[in-house]
């Protein structure tokens, strides 16, 4: 059994790093690296359809904002983006125009999360055919929000 190179603590064969110091082990060039980018191997049509999926969207969206990856590719961005303003407009249906319009007792707000679920689903469609649509209001903040990355 080898030790560690910087501490002299045992270590396994496979072992990429110490696990007292978290030195490189030799032979560790071969394993993959922690930290690595999550959606590094990701279709990029893959992606942007993740961040349409109706409430919880917003998740992968932000890890395709954060991804190595996708820096650069401008449409999926924008689509995450747009999903992740979908799932704001979302909560500010549920949280803001909710406990308001129920005090008058119209489904207001029914049917506005009735056309944000519409609106997801439409993008999904729209994405795996691999077409790019802008949404009214939320598709300009997304383009918006790509541009000024630049």
């Amino acid at each position: 059994m080898p030790y560690c190179t910087q501490c002299g603590n045992k270590v396994s064969d496979r072992d990429a790093y110490c696990a007292r110091c978290g030195a490189p082990q030799a032979g560790a060039s071969d394993q993959p690296r922690p930290g690595g980018d999550i959606l590094g191997g990701m279709p990029a049509r893959t992606a942007a359809l993740l961040c349409y999926i109706p409430v919880v969207g917003w998740i992968p969206a932000i890890f395709v904002l954060a991804s190595l990856r996708f820096r650069h590719d401008r449409d999926t961005r924008f689509h995450a983006f747009q999903g992740l303003y979908l799932f704001v407009a979302w909560l500010l249906v549920d949280w803001v125009l909710k406990p308001m319009v129920h005090i008058s007792g119209f489904p207001l707000a029914g049917l506005f999360k009735g056309v944000l679920f519409a609106a997801w689903i439409w993008m999904m469609v729209k994405v795996s055919q691999n077409e790019t649509c802008k949404l009214p209001v939320v598709g300009e903040l997304a383009e918006k929000s790509v541009t000024e990355q630049r």
